[in-house]
């Protein structure tokens, strides 16, 4: 087999001093920012951007990973314990997971959370070496055509599943996309967008447009709401951090059928792990009511094993998706991939070719930040939780501190600072008027691909339109997109009756 071959060779690149120990530095920081409510990883990828430039791209990028899967297991901690999932993506482990911490079982369900993260990962990340040649041949054979309707297909799907309000996450969308044509256009040379200003003849820049709207703003939404009190943090997470084997064998069956529903999601554009995590939460709860005694509501194991699981199984699968086909479904993966292009990297065939030796170190590195996770978060649940005694003034002073350093260390520009600003006020209104973050980050990521393949494609058939539609790949994206958005415009209905019920 020569994936395991290659997988080898990039246990050797990965397992260096250097390398291990940014493994261990991501895993810690994910773990970090994903126990803070409000930061999650996308916000620390951001943050981390301009300043890994100094790094080589193997080490950025493991780097990033580390931080990428460390804020799943961190967002399960705080969402067990204190009720407070750190994204969106935790919110189904709130339910029975909270349960289990007030009846006095909370080592026990932060055990089952980074038991069930692991094999969900560790699952995704086998997939992802063994497939990873079937994605790369199939990416092969797009042209501009097809990443034309893949790059729809994100922009709708993502739109669409992620935003409550389906016209406020379009809005999200036609705000990155539009962000994307400030400048000099490519072909025809003319000037879009600038106001006359020359410092945007270059465009915005994609590292101070992620840091305003994922760091800044989420500085100027929290600060908005500081009261000056601080809570009262009861956090029970003493006693044994393993499970029995009765535990382990409730929780078995549901970690399977977690990671099977995660899995697919990791290639779907659909927001990430936070549909996932709810789907394997409700089959769960639906089995349970054919159980003679029903546990759901009273701490059931199963109800917070299952979305564990299939939350790193989507973030697993999702780093296999963004390497060979070069597609983010979440606003990590986004960040991430706009982290390649900074590197002169894109994802894709031509990386695995060009770059073998950094996408196979970056494998590697999945199965060894699924160990380093499970060390420090099995034992040290508690310790962890004690940076909610963090003050919010001086934890998002520093963050503001390191927002504005790292952006004015990219550029050396006073200009590109009063950008950040104003860039972290929109994140900030977006955040106050509920409108969805990673459409826009979606929509700036893919936005210049979608507008060269478009082009690319009606040049080469003379302005005939038909040639978007002329394969059966975009034939059968076209269908997945219509069937997305037909189950978002039915959960939209549904839930405009129940609330005039």
């Amino acid at each position: 087999m020569d994936q395991l071959g290659l997988l080898m060779e990039g246990f050797a690149g990965a397992l260096t001093p250097m390398n291990l120990l940014w493994v261990v530095v991501g895993c810690l920081l994910g773990t970090a920012v994903g126990v803070l409510p409000g930061l999650g990883s996308s916000m620390a990828v951001a943050l981390l951007l301009p300043m890994t430039f100094a790094l080589d791209p193997t080490a950025a990028f493991i780097l990033f990973a580390g931080v990428y899967f460390g804020g799943l297991f961190g967002d399960s901690t705080m969402a067990i314990l204190l009720n407070t999932p750190g994204q969106a993506s935790a919110i189904a482990s709130t339910f029975e997971g909270h349960k289990m911490a007030n009846s006095g079982r909370a080592p026990q369900a932060l055990a089952t959370a980074a038991i069930g993260a692991f094999i969900g990962g560790m699952i995704a990340s086998v997939l992802v070496v063994f497939l990873s040649p079937t994605l790369v041949a199939v990416s092969a054979s797009f042209g501009p055509p097809e990443y034309f309707a893949l790059a729809l297909f994100a922009f709708v799907a993502t739109s669409s599943v992620v935003a409550d309000n389906i016209a406020k996450g379009l809005a999200a969308l036609v705000i990155g996309v539009a962000i994307t044509m400030v400048g000099i256009d490519g072909i025809s040379g003319l000037e879009r967008y600038t106001l006359g200003a020359p410092q945007l003849f270059d465009g915005i820049s994609l590292v101070t447009v992620t840091v305003g709207i994922l760091a800044l703003g989420e500085v100027l939404f929290v600060a908005s709401r500081i009261r000056g009190t601080r809570e009262d943090l009861r956090i029970r997470a003493a006693g044994r951090p393993f499970l029995s084997a009765a535990e382990v064998k409730e929780a078995a069956p549901a970690w399977a059928r977690g990671t099977l529903i995660g899995l697919p999601f990791g290639v779907v554009p659909a927001g990430g792990a936070e549909v996932p995590t709810f789907l394997a939460y409700e089959a769960e709860r639906r089995l349970d009511r054919r159980r003679k005694h029903p546990v759901f509501g009273k701490g059931a194991i199963r109800g917070l094993a299952a979305p564990e699981a299939a939350g790193n199984a989507t973030t697993g699968m999702a780093m296999g998706a963004l390497l060979a086909l070069g597609l983010p479904i979440s606003a990590t993966a986004a960040i991430m991939l706009a982290a390649f292009r900074q590197y002169g990297l894109q994802p894709g065939p031509l990386l695995f070719e060009r770059s073998p030796e950094l996408v196979w170190a970056l494998l590697a590195s999945f199965f060894l930040a699924m160990v380093v996770l499970l060390i420090i978060n099995l034992p040290f649940a508690q310790l962890w939780s004690k940076l909610l005694l963090i003050p919010k003034p001086q934890l998002y002073g520093g963050i503001t501190l390191f927002c504005g350093l790292g952006i004015y260390a990219t550029s050396g520009a006073v200009f590109d600072l009063l950008m950040l600003l104003g860039v972290g006020v929109l994140g900030f209104l977006m955040r106050r008027y509920e409108y969805p973050l990673a459409p826009l980050m979606i929509g700036m990521v893919l936005g210049p691909l979608a507008e060269s393949s478009l082009r690319d494609a009606l040049l080469s058939s003379v302005g005939d339109p038909r040639v978007l539609v002329s394969s059966p790949i975009t034939i059968v994206i076209y269908a997945l997109l219509a069937v997305v958005v037909a189950l978002a415009v039915r959960a939209a209905v549904r839930q405009r009756t129940r609330e005039d019920l």
